[in-house]
């Protein structure tokens, strides 16, 4: 493709066309190799995330120039969106430096505050042709250093992504519907006959937090009612570092990084691409040419 690309799009494509596009919080460059190259391989339109932790880890100059080089390299649209952002100066930076989606999470806010700070967000963003994201409710869980109970997760009420919706011109929305950020303990509740709702309600593409460890009939249960964004961090994380423990399980004195970042790297780009194949985006990249 050469570029990279705002994701509004494809996802709109993807909405459109009920599958979703898998979403993938990267924090190394061995991590966002991995999921390029499996979404090369199956033609899948790709969404890279950092949060914001990992922008400050590595800073967002650095992680914009490595996208961009597997932008040029790749045959597959790429967007590159920062996850979960509650920093206006950071998002501002983000986009400066060449991000093409971004997510201002103004969810921990009453409703009037979220739209306020939201509508300015979509204002800034729109005029630099960035995506972007906002959330309705609250996902529970910990996501780097945001972190909700279980008490103050709440779902997204329908009337109010309509009006969220008209009120900022948001061209993407994460409705809380009961998934949580980390791994599950237990099956997840999600309300899909909320999310039927809002989905009925609300033309914008929506967007399916934590991920990682939802059963797949439940995957594609919410791909089918609308989601089109579904975000991938845990399990690739744990996938990541599964596999370098194993080297060193097997072999303490190891001290050559390629020799442990190979496997790691293989490992995350065999459960990118099943995530790819769950959320049907497989074979998708040719639409968006």
């Amino acid at each position: 493709m050469g570029h990279l690309i705002s994701s509004t799009s494809m996802l709109q494509a993807a909405r459109k066309g009920g599958y979703g596009i898998t979403a993938f919080n990267v924090h190394t460059l061995e991590m966002l190799q991995a999921v390029i190259e499996a979404a090369d391989e199956l033609q899948s339109p790709l969404i890279l995330q950092t949060t914001v932790g990992t922008v400050k880890h590595l800073g967002p100059d650095y992680i914009v120039a490595a996208a961009r080089v597997a932008a040029k390299n790749a045959s597959i649209p790429i967007a590159l969106h920062l996850d979960h952002c509650t920093e206006y100066d950071v998002l501002i930076q983000c986009i400066r430096e060449g991000y093409t989606s971004v997510m201002i999470d103004a969810s921990m806010r009453n409703f009037e505050d979220n739209v306020e700070i939201t509508k300015e967000v979509v204002k800034v963003a729109t005029a630099a042709g960035v995506n972007v994201e906002a959330e309705l409710g609250k996902v529970g869980g910990v996501e780097d250093d945001i972190s909700v109970s279980e008490e103050d997760a709440r779902l997204a009420v329908p009337e109010d992504c309509v009006r969220f919706v008209e009120l900022t011109g948001v061209p993407t929305l994460a409705p809380a519907i009961g998934t949580a950020h980390g791994i599950y303990v237990g099956e997840p509740k999600i309300a899909f006959d909320r999310l039927e709702r809002i989905s009925k309600s609300v033309e914008v593409p929506l967007v399916l937090h934590g991920g990682s460890g939802i059963p797949d009939e439940q995957v594609k249960r919410c791909v089918s009612l609308g989601m089109a964004k579904f975000n991938v961090a845990t399990e690739l994380r744990i996938a990541f570092s599964d596999a370098i423990k194993g080297i060193f399980n097997q072999h303490p004195n190891e001290n050559d990084p390629r020799k442990y970042m190979i496997p790691a790297k293989q490992e995350v780009k065999a459960l990118a691409q099943k995530k790819m194949l769950l959320s049907g985006c497989a074979g998708r990249a040719k639409e968006l040419r």
